[in-house]
């Protein structure tokens, strides 16, 4: 094929929203049940009406799917499931002909156990090197070679016929890359450079900050510094190999990059290193005033000194969705159990997330938005018989896994499935065509039509910083550029600041012009 024209960074990332695109439920187009390249691009019209800059796809590569696509087995090749390389760049041209950017998934930390270079591996071939092998501890080699855990429950490593051991953060099925073996960084570098001549403007980095270990492999020990595989320095230098690359084609980063520390975060934000990262702590927090207004301070205050944008996200495919985590009445959230203490009142919860919705939108920085949020979607609860996600097998059932976020998105009210395809590969809960895209596009108090709306009202706050104003306890407000945007998390009625008019409400006001509890608004000054 004839190089496209590579991407250009004119700066769009640092106020773009952006759409995460879960392949595999996002829309049907060869009727199969599975989601996949030909939907999304049947779907680019209802994408370019939501008023988007970017799509972040999910892994699309070949892959056994073990782990939803992040076992890769050829990061070259579109898995069949979904279509093929052709339709992929189609798809890349034909987004960016609607103004449509498009973000793909690389998973450095690990591979499929399908993959050519594990497969040579366990023949024993030179790619050993390439992984993290090792004999067992005990008088037999019975005992695995540290007591690492393995992010998905149980122990970090499995124990192959010929003895020897081999590490996998995540599951058995996903071998964890040797980072400090130099063919492990030119192939992923050459990979990089494969996408960004398909026109990719930028990759999302999966488990950023765990790809480089401690070459001695040590026991875990609560508090040692540093880590044994987690932010280790010298991933650094990996980073900076990577923008150097990006810089050639003038597209972006965004890094899963999970850390308490803010200065050690930071620092993978440097001029030379990714240019964005995601934040989690916004995400994390409950409906609180006080914890959100904290977490947005932090959140600006860690970014300011490198001049990185910040990132803002309610929900992606491994988070319980938003309207049911917010329609908790004590908000209280385990992300790691998935657990709640008291049950989901989703009129609740769909209230808090529709002001939610406003209050990211509003803030300073770029917006991630995962498909379906804009529909207002629940969490589903998937059938003990369906659950396929491997967090719910390796924690022995305690863990319901992140299914019930990835259920098939309802496009039309009349049709077979919610008009998404064939008979989706995980089922749709009763009543899933109340949420269709079609039916809520003729209701101009549907979440699609708030969604719409903001998305295309966003510019009204300008580039500028934020400033707080006062407000009520319990209520969140501010103003950027001429625009203001109050939130009200508190359980009374309260009155809006001085403003010239009502740019747009998450909810009806009070019939004194009070903005209601769980509401938000954004004025004009």
């Amino acid at each position: 094929m004839g190089q496209p024209t590579p991407a250009t960074d004119d700066g769009w990332w640092r106020s773009a929203v952006i759409y995460q695109v879960y392949v595999r439920s996002f829309a049907d187009g060869d009727g199969d049940g599975t989601g996949d390249l030909a939907g999304v691009r049947a779907r680019l019209p209802y994408l370019a009406d939501l008023g988007v800059d970017a799509l972040w796809f999910n892994p699309w590569y070949r892959s056994p799917m073990k782990d939803g696509g992040y076992d890769v087995a050829d990061y070259r090749a579109i898995d069949p499931a979904f279509g093929t390389l052709a339709e992929a760049e189609k798809l890349i041209a034909e987004a960016r002909e609607l103004g449509i950017r498009t973000i793909v998934d690389i998973v450095p930390n690990h591979v499929s156990d399908q993959h050519p270079w594990f497969r040579a591996a366990l023949a024993g071939g030179p790619e050993r090197e390439l992984f993290h092998f090792r004999p067992g501890r005990g008088e037999h080699g019975e005992l695995p070679p540290n007591d690492w855990r393995s992010e998905f429950g149980g122990p970090a490593w499995t124990r192959l016929p010929d003895g020897d051991w081999y590490l996998h953060l995540f599951a058995p099925e996903q071998p964890d890359l040797n980072w400090a073996h130099p063919a492990v960084r030119q192939e992923h570098e050459d990979i990089l450079r494969f996408w960004f001549e398909r026109g990719v403007a930028g990759v999302r980095i999966d488990s950023a900050a765990l790809l480089a270990k401690d070459p001695e492999l040590p026991d875990f020990t609560e508090g040692r510094d540093p880590h044994p595989y987690v932010d280790r320095d010298e991933l650094h230098d990996v980073y900076r190999a990577w923008r150097a690359v990006a810089d050639e084609y003038g597209a972006v980063f965004v890094g899963e990059v999970w850390l308490p520390d803010t200065e050690r975060f930071a620092r993978y934000l440097r001029p030379d290193e990714l240019h964005t990262a995601f934040n989690f702590s916004f995400m994390s927090c409950p409906w609180d005033a006080a914890r959100l207004r904290a977490s947005i301070d932090e959140t600006l205050a860690e970014h300011a000194p490198i001049g990185a944008p910040a990132t803002w996200v309610l929900c992606n495919h491994d988070v319980t969705r938003t309207a049911t985590r917010y329609g908790r009445a004590d908000t209280g959230f385990d992300f790691a159990t998935k657990a709640f203490g008291t049950p989901t009142d989703l009129e609740l919860g769909t209230r808090r997330a529709r002001a939610a919705a406003l209050l990211s939108l509003a803030l300073p920085g770029a917006v991630y938005v995962y498909q379906g949020e804009e529909l207002g979607l629940p969490e589903a609860d998937i059938p003990l018989d369906r659950i396929e996600d491997p967090m719910h097998a390796r924690s022995g059932g305690t863990d319901p896994g992140r299914d019930g976020c990835r259920v098939p998105l309802p496009w039309s009210a009349g049709e077979p499935h919610a008009g998404f395809g064939g008979e989706p590969w995980l089922p749709q809960p009763d009543g899933w065509a109340a949420y269709a895209a079609d039916r809520q596009a003729e209701d101009p108090r549907s979440m699609l039509r708030l969604y719409r709306e903001a998305i295309r009202l966003r510019p009204v706050f300008g580039d500028g910083p934020l400033t707080w104003l006062p407000a009520p306890d319990g209520v969140l407000a501010f103003a950027r550029a001429d625009a203001l945007c109050v939130v009200n998390l508190s359980d009374r009625p309260v009155d809006l600041p001085a403003h010239s008019a009502l740019l747009l409400a998450g909810g009806p006001l009070d019939t004194a012009g009070r903005l209601p509890h769980d509401t938000a608004v954004w004025l004009r000054a």
